[in-house]
């Protein structure tokens, strides 16, 4: 049977997260919905992975199949489009290899996620964490290097999840600034429950407190979540990207 490959983008304010919830809006349920009106049979979607409420996306990435083929991919996209609603939409369909998996397939994931730091927020301030705290961004740098590599990050794994996966790979781990706007840029093959989230909470935490970067050091390997900082609100995380091939090539989107 044909499988397809798709690109999403979502605006997740007023969604209860990715993965299918009964009796609750969410990205999947939304795509089976689409899909399965246009190919009129009850369609299976997988995701690549979950993100939570209130989390957005540029980048997400899901597989369907379908049988018959899909003769007008284009018209198929258009369709979906306009069965969507307007805070989702699908960015590009192709078909792809039978073997192909959104999730198993995934080599790495890039995050990212937006603060705002001035004394007054602004109405345009959309998708991003406004705090009026001050922060070094060479500090917070020094922070997210004890990032990079191979780690156990329970510290910065929810404690609410029941997913016993625990250990990550962080190919990328910075922070840019751009006027009042900090940008912290995650790559890794996973991610755990809440953790990019805890560790901004963890940042704004040290920051705050004028504790030394190695702090973050000290909270990573006691693999403690008690230790680390509060997780910081969802308004400021979209998912850039899911990458199928070891390259790793950050693109402006």
């Amino acid at each position: 049977m044909p499988r397809y490959k798709i690109i999403i983008e979502y605006i997740g304010t007023n969604f209860f997260g990715s993965q299918w919830q009964p009796e609750k809006r969410t990205i999947q349920d939304e795509l089976i919905k689409a899909i399965s009106t246009l190919t009129k049979i009850k369609t299976k979607v997988i995701l690549s992975g979950r993100t939570d409420k209130g989390v957005h996306a540029q980048g997400q990435v899901a597989h369907f199949d379908c049988e018959p083929q899909i003769e007008d991919m284009e018209k198929f996209l258009y369709q979906m489009n306009s069965i969507l609603p307007d805070d989702m939409s699908v960015k590009n369909i192709e078909m792809t290899e039978p073997r192909f998996h959104a999730q198993k397939s995934a080599k790495w994931k890039w995050y990212q996620y937006k603060i705002v730091s001035r004394n007054r927020r602004s109405c345009f301030d959309e998708r991003c964490f406004y705090t009026r705290q001050t922060l070094d961004v060479e500090r917070i740098n020094k922070m997210l290097n004890f990032l990079i590599g191979e780690h156990d990050f329970s510290a910065f794994k929810s404690s609410q999840t029941t997913n016993p996966a625990k250990i990550c790979n962080m190919y990328k781990s910075e922070c840019t600034k751009s006027g009042d706007e900090y940008i912290f840029d995650f790559v890794a093959d996973r991610f755990l429950y809440n953790m990019i989230r805890s560790i901004i909470g963890t940042v704004l935490m040290i920051e705050k407190d004028s504790l030394s970067p190695s702090k973050m050091n000290e909270i990573l390997k006691s693999k403690d979540r008690t230790k680390a900082g509060q997780t910081a609100e969802p308004d400021g995380l979209v998912l850039k990207e899911v990458s199928y091939t070891q390259e790793i090539k950050l693109e402006a989107q």
